[in-house]
């Protein structure tokens, strides 16, 4: 026998609260370690990038390619990696961490009406590490300039 309990006038802030019970319910039934393992412990991630990833009518005028991540980052460790080089920006030079050692900065020169493809770290290039040597999660970044 099923029971619905959205049957005789149950409320929105009934269901609600059950669900908010439930969850902690099964929130005290995990492991502790489970819990307490805080962000710190996780890889970096990238948290902004510019251009953002999806964006269209980027201006090709723009010169370097920015990504933030959740964390301090090693220097001199990245993994700008291309997928096909007529999806890939041309470098303008080395890249480089900004003073925040979270932002890691590309100088490039891009083309007008141009889809870029950029993997930021994947499974055989990972050397956007955390200071720690965590590898960051890959991104994928892709955007198309404008005419």
């Amino acid at each position: 026998m099923a029971l619905n309990i959205c049957e005789k006038g149950t409320s929105m802030k009934t269901l609600l609260f059950i669900s908010l019970i439930a969850g902690l319910i099964v929130l005290s039934l995990m492991p502790g370690d489970v819990l307490s393992s805080g962000l710190e412990e996780r890889p970096p991630v990238v948290v902004r990038t510019v251009p953002e990833s999806g964006a269209k009518d980027i201006d090709p005028l723009l010169s370097e390619i920015r990504v933030t991540f959740s964390r301090e980052m090693m220097d001199k460790s990245w993994s700008w990696v291309q997928i096909a080089p007529e999806n890939f920006p041309e470098m303008a030079g080395d890249p480089r961490y900004l003073e925040d050692k979270m932002t890691c900065v590309l100088d490039v020169k891009l083309k007008p009406g141009t889809t870029y493809i950029i993997w930021l770290n994947t499974q055989k290039f990972s050397n956007f590490k955390d200071k720690e040597g965590r590898s960051a999660q890959p991104y994928l970044l892709m955007f198309e300039t404008g005419q």
